[in-house]
This record gives structure tokens, sequence and C-alpha cells, in this order.
């Protein structure tokens, strides 16, 4: 039995008896905390908690390993609920392109983006990219995530997409964090197809759907609803289609240009609807009564220079909202979630409290996991951050260039 206790918790964040699946409006700027605390944990789940001036007294010290937090706080793992950290190789020359100049649709149009993406992976063997994404998925960990959701899409064929789908269930099997799989195959449109999108949507339905069904790859199905991509018809039919199989539905919506895909979000129920750039007031509206988890993605609006979406108006509001890394090549090539909540809070003007609910209790939903991680709450995983000593933890969005984290445990363990 792996036992831990962690004991003079400067501040344990996040606290609740029973947790809400999700927080919304004024809601986010709460943050149930105990000063002074203690928290045990037994073969990988949190067992109990509370202040140390009621710490109890320990009868079985066998196999309990006992860190002391003094000065530390100690707060739920990050949850990250959209990633594409399943692809081959980098493109780095593309930054390079952007910085002389061409805007990522340029890049696009001539073969590069996604695509390029999409041909690095076809030539890369399945054992090689796991290698390569078992690396970066050990490396978001470190970083302090504790829930993980990752997408195909670099495939746009069905052996591709095969592949990267099989890459993702090899990674859930090493048992190192939960992860969700969500297929993207309407990403974009391959190159073969540029003059056929509907038998490339025809090839999604009728060939790629039944196949992952079949082998049961896939907890979300996710559309790219932007102009020169996917359209808001298009977006529904997919989503619609993978409805039929039980893939519940994610979209990357109004990130380009307004394109109408939270409208199609919510019209099909799907748990997520993620970037939102181009957001307005009446999609806000539309999302106030949904279930649709808004999700904006920093690292890509920075990296492409694209305007803010209203996140902080979407809060006001009365909305749920959670915040993820987007880690992929082309856009938005990192995973550190600390610098996704240190974003939320200078660009977004997100408080301490709002931004750390967004990128764990709110992104844990988001995928589909607040009842394993995203609070501290008995029975829900031991996946923890422990920071350095600090002063209170709003020096985790203030010290943004430094590493705050002292330890990282996973399943009650260091990691």
């Amino acid at each position: 039995m792996r036992k831990l206790l962690l004991k003079n918790i400067k501040l344990l964040l996040s606290v609740y008896e029973h947790a809400p699946t999700r927080l919304k409006g004024e809601q986010m700027n709460q943050l149930p905390s105990i000063a002074d605390a203690w928290l045990a944990s037994e073969n990988g789940e949190i067992v109990d908690y509370g202040s140390m001036d009621d710490f109890p007294g320990i009868t079985d010290w066998k196999d309990l390993e006992i860190i002391d937090c003094d000065g530390k706080i100690v707060m739920p793992a990050f949850a990250d609920s959209h990633t594409h950290i399943v692809y081959a190789g980098n493109r780095e020359q593309e930054f390079v392109d952007r910085i002389n100049g061409l805007s990522y649709e340029e890049i696009a149009a001539r073969g590069g983006g996604i695509l390029n993406s999409a041909e690095l992976l076809a030539n890369t063997s399945e054992d090689d990219l796991f290698e390569q994404s078992k690396q970066r998925l050990i490396e978001v960990i470190a970083l302090g995530t504790g829930a993980i959701e990752i997408k195909s899409g670099y495939g746009l064929s069905l052996n591709s997409e095969l592949k990267m789908l099989r890459v993702i269930k090899r990674l859930k099997e090493l048992n190192l964090v939960p992860i969700k799989a969500t297929f993207l195959g309407a990403h974009a449109v391959p190159k073969e197809y540029k003059n056929n999108k509907k038998g490339y949507i025809d090839l999604i339905v009728e060939e790629m759907l039944p196949a992952i069904a079949e082998q049961k790859l896939a907890d979300y199905i996710d559309v790219f609803c932007e102009q020169n991509y996917f359209t808001a018809d298009e977006t529904s039919y997919v989503l619609s289609e993978g409805a039929k199989y039980g893939l519940k539905g994610k979209v990357h919506a109004e990130q380009l240009s307004h394109s109408g895909g939270i409208s199609v979000a919510v019209k099909n129920r799907a748990i997520s609807v993620d970037h939102l750039e181009y957001c307005n007031d009446e999609d806000v509206l539309k999302l106030l009564n949904s279930d649709t988890m808004p999700t904006i993605l920093p690292g890509a609006a920075y990296f492409l220079n694209l305007p803010l979406p209203p996140a902080k108006k979407m809060i006001k509001s009365g909305l749920s909202v959670a915040f993820a890394s987007d880690y992929n090549p082309g856009s938005s090539p990192s995973g550190n979630m600390m610098q996704v909540l240190s974003m939320a809070c200078v660009q977004y003007k997100l408080t301490p409290e709002e931004a750390i609910n967004a990128v764990t209790i709110n992104s844990a939903y988001a995928m589909g996991c607040e009842g394993l991680v995203g609070t501290i709450t008995r029975g829900k995983l031991c996946n923890l951050i422990i920071t350095k000593p600090i002063t209170s933890y709003s020096f985790l969005p203030y010290a943004f260039g430094s590493n705050l984290i002292d330890i990282v445990i996973i399943h009650g363990e260091k990691f």
C-alpha cells in the first residue's frame, strides 16, 4: 500500500468536501483553502486532509512517505484539456516564415501548417512517433500537468489517423496520468482531396469513424470550424456522425475568423469549444444556456499574434471558462501550464483565483475528468503540485519566468 503524508502545508488550495463539476461567473473567484494543512493519500488517491491543529495521530507508519511542506503551497495538478502532443518533427521554419511576414493562412496555402505535419507524420514509424510523444508527455507532467487530452489530426488519412490514435492509446496504457483521446480527422483537407472536400468528409464518416469505434480508440470527436477548413454545416454533420458512435463533440471555433463554430458546438452539445478569438456577445449568450465549456488557448493567440478572446467578459457574464495549452508544433509549441496560468492573469486580466480555477477544475470538466482531478477532494487522484517556498499563490502568475514547482505528485508518488 503506497501511503503519502504532506504536512505543514502553508496553504492547501481548492479544497472541497463535495466538489462541483465546474465553476461559473463569480464562483471562479472563490478558492477554498486550508492554511497550515496536512494531506494524506493511499494507493494514489486523496484519503484525508485538514488543519495541522487537528492533525490525527498516525498509528501505521509502515510504507508511509512524509514530505514536510513548510512554506510551500499545495494545489491540484493542472488539467490540460486541449493538446496535439502526438506529432512528428517540428515546424520551426514556419516560425521564421511568420517572423518574415507570412501569415498562418499564407503558410497553409502553400502546403505548410497542418499539411506539413501530416506529411512528416506519414513518414514516421508508429514506434518513433510513440517515443517522441512519450517524451513530450513526461515533459508536461514534470511541469505540473496531472491530466491531459490528446488529439489526432495530423494524419488526414485512414492509416495515419489510426496510427496517431494507437499511439495515444499506448500513452494511456503507461498509466502516468488520465488521458482522453480525441479524433480530429476534420483538422484540414489533405492535398489529395483539395478539390473534393466532400470526398474527404465521406472518408471520415464512412471509413475512419467505423474503424475508430471498432478499435475503441477515441473518447471525443473534434472539428476545425474555420474558413478554408470546415464550414459550420460540415462541422455539425461530422459531429452528429461521431455521436452515432458515442463520441462526444469538441470544436475548434472562432480562431481566425467568426465561422459559427460556437453555435454548432452548443447545438451539438459539445463538451467544449476552444480558441474563441472572434467570440461575440451573441455567442456568449448561447454558451450561457449550454453545458459547453468555453476554453481559451493563450499560447496560440500569443504565438500567432491573434486578438485575445474575451475571457474576462465571459466570466463577468456568468460563464465558466477553462484555459489549456494547445501544445502543438505549429501554433503553440509549449505545454507549460504554469505559463498558461500567468498569461491568463497578465493578458486576460483574470484574478489569480479565476486563473487557477480555469486551469484545474474547469479544464478538468472540459475533458470529462472532473471526477478524477481538478480539486482537493477525498477520493480523487492524488495528482498535486507542491510549490517551492513562496509568499502566496498570487506569486505563481506574478513570477512568470521562474520555476516555482518543487515536486509534482502523481498517483500519490513523486514524479
